[in-house]
């Protein structure tokens, strides 16, 4: 228990003594993130306000927030939001907390974009925003273009067989789709990056479509929100650059992840199957569901399974070139298939 002459600085250290008591990696930073987000501050706000003495009507819900930490929770879902390329996404345990190496995933996938389509940016049709599927309801409505956001990585529509290339610039944007979106992270970072594309997000739950639809909502990103299994919902669709970071973990590693993951995270966020690469060999059974295989696409992955989810994509042999990337640690995270 808190005494009552306690700083804030003082409350700092004893919480995180606290949690590192209790195994918490990170005792410190998670200590900060939920004393910023009990006390409303952060930045010099933040550092200023440490000699202070901690305010009494904010003691009871930070004992209670450190209680949950000790405990095993996320600080992300305790705070209820999780930043993600520079953008804030709310959080719930029915989504997966995004992590910083994915965007290096979204990065890529806007780098290659620029590459394959670099005569311009492609028509600004508006999303089909009640198509099958489409979340309904205020955060599933169309979404305005967010004024503050700069156009990245926009491009030119690759023509359908036998039709002109100038002419398919004039009739569609291009078709981006994040398969297994979450939180809606990457959907919502490419929407906002790109915001002449047509940004296409699928999951097979509902509960975190709505999670993502309200991202979209809040940070003024259009996505066209579908339920269902991986490409299944996209079915006869044309989609020019597929995005996917879907469960790898194998299933018989799972119980021995980090508490924090292993019982808060949702299992089918995180249960790639017996060795991890089932949700890739399904999508790329999957592949002959859509119009014309992808352009570009880009898959997360864990550790070890690059080599395999690249022989996955060469075996399919719809793309010219295979690319993989290591995240920050060194790490084979990526892997993308271009089709020049």
């Amino acid at each position: 228990m808190m005494t009552t002459k306690q700083s804030i600085r003082e409350a700092f250290a004893e919480a995180s003594s606290f949690l590192a008591a209790h195994g918490v990696m990170e005792p410190q930073r998670n200590a900060q993130l939920l004393l910023e987000h009990v006390l409303g501050l952060s930045g010099a706000a933040y550092y200023m306000a440490l000699p202070d003495p901690f305010p009494a009507e904010r003691r009871d819900a930070w004992e209670e927030v450190i209680s949950r930490k000790a405990a095993g929770e996320p600080a992300q879902y305790i705070i209820g939001e999780q930043e993600f390329y520079g953008i804030p996404f709310q959080v719930t345990p029915a989504v997966l907390i995004p992590r910083p190496e994915t965007e290096l995933l979204v990065e890529a996938v806007l780098q290659q974009a620029a590459r394959l389509w670099p005569q311009g940016a492609a028509a600004a049709e508006r999303p089909q925003g009640q198509d099958a599927g489409y979340v309904p309801g205020p955060a599933g409505a169309e979404l305005p273009d967010r004024e503050a956001v700069r156009p990245a990585a926009q491009g030119r529509a690759a023509a359908a067989p036998g039709e002109d290339a100038g002419a398919a610039d004039v009739q569609r944007p291009l078709a981006a789709a994040d398969i297994g979106t979450g939180s809606g992270a990457i959907a919502v970072t490419l929407a906002l990056h790109a915001p002449r594309w047509q940004v296409y997000a699928s999951d097979i739950s509902a509960d975190a479509l709505r999670v993502a639809a309200r991202n979209a909502e809040a940070n003024g990103a259009r996505v066209a929100f579908l339920e269902g299994n991986l490409l299944e919902p996209l079915a006869g669709r044309r989609v020019d650059i597929l995005v996917s970071n879907p469960p790898y973990i194998p299933a018989a590693d799972i119980p021995g992840l980090q508490p924090e993951v292993r019982d808060h995270e949702p299992r089918t966020a995180l249960d790639g199957g017996a060795d991890g690469l089932a949700p890739y060999r399904i999508m790329m059974q999957q592949l002959p569901l859509l119009q014309e295989p992808p352009r570009l696409i880009g898959f997360e992955l864990g550790i070890g399974q690059a080599g395999e989810v690249a022989d996955l994509l060469r075996q399919a042999g719809h793309w010219d070139e295979i690319i993989i990337i290591p995240d920050l640690a060194g790490i084979e995270r990526h892997v993308l298939g271009v089709r020049q």
